[in-house]
């Protein structure tokens, strides 16, 4: 297992060298000016190179690269170009908003995935398997732009149960959750439906099956707990993609976090908070992703870590 972290970890540093030079790079190469959006248009060219020159804009992008990773590797963001204010105070700040949104869509849609993918491949081919897999095919479709609007004007404006937009006490966390979880509901309804028709064609369950087991104890028991042990890979790689789809829905509810940040920073040409905000989101999702790994081989001991040969 040792080995197995030591490698993973290892990769950890290139990878998050690559994603931050990407990063860089493409904002960079963002058209227009923070210089020309601070100060108009129309400002005089002193006042645009004494600005420039402040806020460091004036050097060349090799030399911002390197001014860039040198603070990176000491964990310095950088400074917000637009209120001045350290990056990382902007992230800490605004971090937690998205964990929140984040976690709730993940619990929303293992509650709907769960019951419906056992119920769909325990009635497999019936009515109950149709209509399953129809809402999760709708689920995954319908994109979070469209169907976030859709559920204020439902549920805000013409029934008035729950608060159009911010972040307050839980009803403000339940329509922003229920978009983001939607799709992976959506998706996680099917690969629980498919774990669970393949290990319910294995010889133990036949076996449970002749020695007079209930079928709801030989769901319960033998085929959901040997089927949820694959899922995990799965929820690990939507919890990842959760990170990224919150930047459409945060902005829809007007929810303060990351995804938001981000945005007005790139209305604002803010590259600092753009490049943190994004370096910050792509940590997390590899860091996710090792997690899960080590999750699925403590889950299955049968997973080999390639440390050798015995």
């Amino acid at each position: 297992m040792l080995p197995y972290l030591s490698r993973r970890l290892a990769v950890l540093v290139p990878t998050v060298l690559g994603v931050a030079t990407v990063v860089f790079l493409l904002t960079h190469a963002m058209p227009g000016d923070p210089v020309d959006i601070m100060l108009g248009e129309y400002a005089q060219a002193a006042d645009r190179e004494a600005l420039s020159r402040r806020l460091g804009l004036d050097r060349p992008v090799s030399v911002q690269y390197l001014s860039f990773l040198s603070g990176l590797a000491r964990g310095d963001l950088g400074r917000s170009i637009q209120g001045d204010q350290p990056v990382a105070e902007l992230v800490a700040l605004h971090a937690p908003a998205t964990a929140e949104l984040a976690l709730a869509a993940l619990l929303i849609a293992i509650a709907i995935a769960l019951p419906l993918g056992l119920l769909s491949a325990w009635k497999a081919g019936g009515a109950i398997d149709r209509l399953s897999l129809t809402g999760s095919m709708l689920g995954v479709a319908v994109p979070n732009f469209w169907l976030g609007p859709m559920l204020v004007l439902l549920f805000s404006i013409q029934l008035g149960w729950l608060p159009v937009s911010g972040r307050g006490g839980a009803a403000h966390l339940v329509l922003p959750a229920l978009t983001l979880g939607t799709a992976m509901a959506g998706l996680l309804v099917r690969m629980t439906r498919s774990s669970l028709l393949e290990v319910m064609g294995e010889d133990y369950v036949r076996t449970a099956r002749a020695k007079g087991l209930g079928e709801s104890m030989v769901m319960l028991r033998h085929v959901l707990a040997n089927a949820l042990t694959p899922l995990l890979s799965v929820l690990g790689l939507q919890l990842g993609g959760l990170l990224a789809g919150a930047v459409i829905t945060e902005t829809i509810f007007a929810w303060p976090g990351l995804g938001r940040l981000m945005v007005q920073a790139i209305y604002s040409r803010d590259y600092p908070v753009v490049q943190g905000c994004v370096l910050v989101i792509a940590v997390t999702y590899v860091l996710v992703n090792l997690l899960t790994d080590l999750a699925y081989a403590w889950a299955n001991p049968r997973v080999n870590y390639g440390d050798d040969d015995d």
